[in-house]
């Protein structure tokens, strides 16, 4: 099998939603000048992210899905003959909403939505005034350049997400992300915190023994209810095989597009060695459908 050019698109977010998508889609185009077949962008990459705070009137800045991301992504993906996965604020009825991503293939539009599992809510990410959990499951999407097992942000932290995508077949790996540094946190703490967004990451890859994108977002993002405070987005974003071996990583603090050579037949050969799937004793796993023993 050939190698899979794959781009992952790190910029900042303005507040001008269009400016953003834009930004997107000047970016997508030099990754496919690149030769990037399949191109991953951030979490919400449409705007800023607006979680850091409770704000009702923050429901207007959603999307049906189809809708006029999709339209503009779709377009895109058919000019530049790519995959692209991209990430929206879905707005499926009056009072529900999900955060969701959608795979735009290049001659067939919109072939697969995931919505978001795992929600979180923490200080600076009340998603759950936003998000409903998703009810899609974890299913891989079929594409012109492979199955493509996408989850969100938050979902990286469950092996179980990242486990039942390799089940169900997919071939890579996908984390559009927003995750960055609390402004009250010591460097050691950010350290650690960062350290371990990687660890978790890189951890899926070789548990499953597929490859891993993950594109998060760059630069600080101010909190508009609380002056002085925001998030300051780590960037990094990073494509790892399925040993977990770094095979390209952005900066912190910069804007970026990563192109990276993925080499699609080392999952065969990974597996062969280190047969996880075979070893698994899913007579013994039935507590894990448990939310803790007691």
């Amino acid at each position: 099998m050939d190698p899979l050019r794959v781009a992952l698109v790190q910029h900042r977010c303005g507040p001008d939603p269009d400016a953003n998508l834009t930004r997107s889609l000047a970016d997508i185009a030099h990754a496919a000048e690149q030769g990037a077949q399949l191109v991953l962008l951030q979490e919400l990459h449409r705007g800023r992210y607006f979680c850091q705070q409770e704000d009702t009137a923050r429901f207007d800045e959603a999307e049906p899905v189809p809708g006029p991301t999709t339209e503009l992504l779709a377009a895109a993906a058919q000019r530049h003959g790519i995959v692209i996965v991209g990430s929206v604020f879905e707005r499926r009825a009056p009072g529900l909403y999900h955060n969701t991503a959608v795979v735009l293939d290049s001659d067939r539009g919109l072939v697969g939505v995931y919505r978001k599992m795992h929600i979180p809510d923490d200080p600076g990410y009340y998603e759950k005034f936003y998000f409903t959990p998703g009810d899609l499951g974890f299913e891989p999407v079929d594409t012109s350049v492979g199955r493509l097992g996408v989850l969100v942000c938050w979902d990286q932290w469950f092996p179980e997400a990242a486990r039942l995508m390799a089940l169900a077949g997919a071939e890579l790996l996908l984390y559009p992300t927003a995750i960055g540094f609390e402004p009250d946190d010591d460097p050691a703490e950010q350290a650690r915190q960062h350290q371990a967004w990687m660890l978790a990451q890189r951890g899926h890859a070789v548990c499953n023994g597929l490859p891993v994108l993950a594109c998060n977002r760059t630069g600080f993002e101010p909190d508009p209810a609380a002056a002085g405070r925001g998030i300051r987005f780590w960037g990094s974003s990073f494509v790892c095989g399925p040993q977990g071996e770094l095979l390209g990583q952005a900066p912190r603090d910069e804007e970026a597009v990563l192109v990276v050579d993925v080499d699609s037949a080392r999952t065969e050969a990974v597996r062969r060695i280190w047969p996880f799937l075979r070893d698994r004793r899913i007579d013994a796993y039935g507590e894990l459908t448990r939310r803790f023993r007691d």
